[in-house]
This record gives C-alpha cells, sequence and structure tokens, in this order.
C-alpha cells in the first residue's frame, strides 16, 4: 500500500478508533499505538496539530500489551492496533465508543542487515539454504504471544515449514519494532518484521529486505 494512501486513512480513522475512557483533565491525550507505526505517526500528528487539533503524546508499543492496560483502565484516548481483534473485543466490553475502522493492511517482510550472509527472497528459500548450511545462529521476530506481527511471521514461519527449525534461534522482542531493532542493528542475522519500518528511512539503507506472501499468514488488520 502507498505511503501517502496510508497515512490519509490513518488521519481519516482518528475518530473511528476513540476510547471510552477520557485522557486526565489538563493533559495531551495519549495515542497507543501498534510499534510499526513509530516512524509515520508523528508526522501524521504534527499535521493534525497544525491543522487546529490539540497536541497528542504518542506511546508505542505492542498491540497485546496496550489491549491489556487498556482493560486496567489505562487513560488512553486513541487506540491504533495492528491486529482489529483486540478492537473488537474491547468494543464488545464496551471499553471504545465503537468497532473502531479500518486504517491500514500491514504486511511482513525477511530483512537482513548489510553484513548478514542471510540472501532475502519472498519464498524463503535463501533462509532455508542459511539454516541448512548453520549460517543462522539467531533470528528476530516480534513475540508471538502479544505481538500480532509475531504472530503473523510464526504462521508465515509454519506455512513454509521452518519454524521448528528456526525455534532455538529466536530472539524474541517486546514489539516488532524491537525485533526490527535487533535485525537491523546486527544483534542477529536476519528477522521478520513490519513492511512499515524495513522502508523507513533510518533503516532502509541498512540492509536487505523482500516481502512475505500475504497469503502466507492470517491478515494484519
Amino acid at each position: 500500500m502507498p505511503q501517502a494512501l496510508t497515512r490519509r486513512r490513518l488521519l481519516t480513522a482518528a475518530s473511528g478508533i476513540l476510547l471510552a475512557s477520557p485522557s486526565r483533565a489538563g493533559a495531551p491525550p495519549v495515542v497507543a499505538a501498534a510499534s510499526d507505526l513509530r516512524f509515520a505517526l508523528p508526522e501524521i500528528a504534527d499535521r493534525f496539530v497544525a491543522g487546529g487539533g490539540s497536541p497528542l503524546r504518542l506511546v508505542f508499543g505492542s498491540s497485546g500489551n496496550f489491549y491489556r492496560q487498556i482493560l486496567q483502565g489505562a487513560p488512553y484516548a486513541l487506540y491504533l492496533s495492528a491486529d482489529e481483534d483486540y478492537v473488537l473485543r474491547l468494543a464488545e466490553r464496551g471499553r471504545t465508543r465503537d468497532a473502531g475502522a479500518l486504517y491500514a493492511v500491514g504486511r511482513l517482510v525477511l530483512f537482513a542487515p548489510t553484513a548478514s550472509p542471510l540472501e532475502v527472497d519472498p519464498a524463503l528459500d535463501g533462509l532455508e539454504r542459511a539454516l541448512d548450511e548453520e549460517r543462522i545462529t539467531r533470528f528476530a521476530i516480534a513475540n508471538p504471544e502479544h505481538a500480532p506481527y509475531g504472530r503473523r511471521a510464526q504462521e508465515a514461519l509454519r506455512r513454509r515449514g521452518l519454524w521448528e527449525r528456526l525455534r532455538p534461534r529466536l530472539v524474541l522482542g517486546e514489539s516488532v519494532a524491537q525485533a526490527a531493532q535487533f535485525a537491523v542493528s546486527g544483534s542477529t542475522q536476519g528477522g521478520i518484521f513490519a513492511r512499515a519500518l524495513a522502508e523507513a528511512p533510518d533503516i532502509r539503507g541498512r540492509g536487505r529486505s523482500a516481502p512475505i506472501p500475504a497469503e502466507w499468514h492470517a491478515p494484519l488488520r
């Protein structure tokens, strides 16, 4: 999805996922956002303020952790989740003003930092060869227990028949942004994380990436 379209849809959806609990009086509204938005959302927030909106405080993390915090009463004004199921479950419990609105569909990429021996390709053939030749000792994904991008990475690796082989080598990030950091920094030989992060200016020139087929996992929406 073109980045400009993603941003327009985010702006359009901004009023559609408001939570029932208001922010503290006098404090900037707090936006809880999936960490794949850490590069795009600050610009969107700046445009929102420039257009007359109130200043916002942006907090990035895993969608699952935010879901649990909201259930416990965290005073977020807006929740941007990488998995719509969390929003729908909150709506069913009466914790949101409505059922929200779709703002984007996420994609996964296989990423290898510049110095890594891993060859990247959509079919993950290079990853399989690297495992065969024992050139992969550490591989990053977000924690599947609470990060939607981690669950989808797990599904894609299972579909490709590589999950059990990679499992002992996994380095789990608390969020997809932390998984990306592990891979980009060279702490791991590669990783699977959000395409939105791989295409960000701070990351794009620091390695190689290839999109993973969307049909290999449940939608990131």
